[in-house]
């Protein structure tokens, strides 16, 4: 195996564009397993934690542009207040020593359905930095999952980092697991309300071959919003709403049974997540309005 290891973000991009064969490691907390586990046998690793770039965030325009090797530990220390959910997501990764090494950088480079940190980039309409020789790109991140543990990237391409707004009203995120720590999600569920443009976002993970959004769920919610003047003047919803939004939640996703869980069990949890997750949101709207 060879190893490849730059210290500036241009060289990694030579690097890969050289080797194309080339994984790419940061905190490790996926490939690692991988190799070890001896389901991958990569020709050639580039290691990218010497690359300072990847580490640095900053506002871009009315966004923020966070760099792939920001890690899980520095999301919720330092960007909890401008992304609430992605910070709550990133509480449930691992133990304490695997959100200070994991990254959501290396989250979307996995690709994989059960990925903490899809669901709160898929709510907040996120957008993907993909970089090579050959310039930049930056791809919505509901067009950047095209199957189980597989994106658009080009094979000379790597994560620059992702862009978001920061939020513009209330963020929740739950999942369920096996256990209460240090667990894969069975499934997973992330809203986002956005109060000035009435808009609801979300995203479901686990639950599908690839992350998804439950579009008809946003739609039916904040109209419901909307044509009772509550984003406004923010009262209780109708128990009614809030549970045929959980229901149009499950209709969304596309699950299969697995060791983790059957997919009768994802369907009927998605519900119940869905559910919660508006509540605490809508309730937190309701407190500060």
């Amino acid at each position: 195996m060879e190893f490849l290891q730059p210290t500036t973000w241009h060289e990694a991009l030579e690097m890969k564009a050289a080797h194309p064969e080339a994984l790419p490691i940061a905190g490790g907390t996926d490939v690692m397993v991988e190799i070890n586990f001896d389901r991958q046998r990569p020709a050639a690793v580039i290691d990218l934690t010497r690359v300072a770039e990847l580490e640095e965030w900053s506002s871009e325009g009315s966004m923020l542009r966070v760099g792939a090797g920001v890690t899980y530990a520095r999301i919720i220390e330092e960007l909890s207040d401008r992304l609430p959910g992605l910070a709550l997501a990133s509480r449930t990764v691992g133990s304490p020593q695997i959100r200070n090494r994991g990254t959501v950088g290396g989250n979307l480079g996995s690709a994989s359905p059960a990925g903490d940190a899809h669901p709160p980039l898929l709510a907040s309409a996120a957008l993907v930095e993909l970089a090579s020789i050959r310039g930049s790109r930056r791809v919505p991140v509901r067009d950047f999952y095209v199957g189980p543990k597989r994106n658009v990237m080009k094979e000379d391409e790597l994560i620059a980092a992702f862009l978001v707004e920061p939020a513009r009203g209330p963020q929740q995120f739950s999942k369920v697991g096996t256990r209460n720590a240090m667990v894969i999600a069975v499934c997973s569920f992330a809203i986002a309300l956005d109060v000035g443009r009435k808009h609801v976002g979300t995203g479901i993970g686990s639950a599908g071959p690839t992350p998804l959004r439950a579009t008809e769920a946003e739609a039916f919610i904040a109209g419901v919003l909307d044509e009772q003047g509550l984003w406004e003047q923010p009262a209780a919803v109708a128990s009614t709403a809030v549970a045929r939004f959980g229901e149009l939640v499950a209709a969304a996703a596309r699950p299969i049974d697995d060791v983790r869980g059957t997919a009768a069990y994802r369907i009927h949890a998605l519900a119940v997540l869905a559910r919660r997750t508006f509540a605490w949101a809508w309730d937190e709207h309701r407190r500060s309005a």
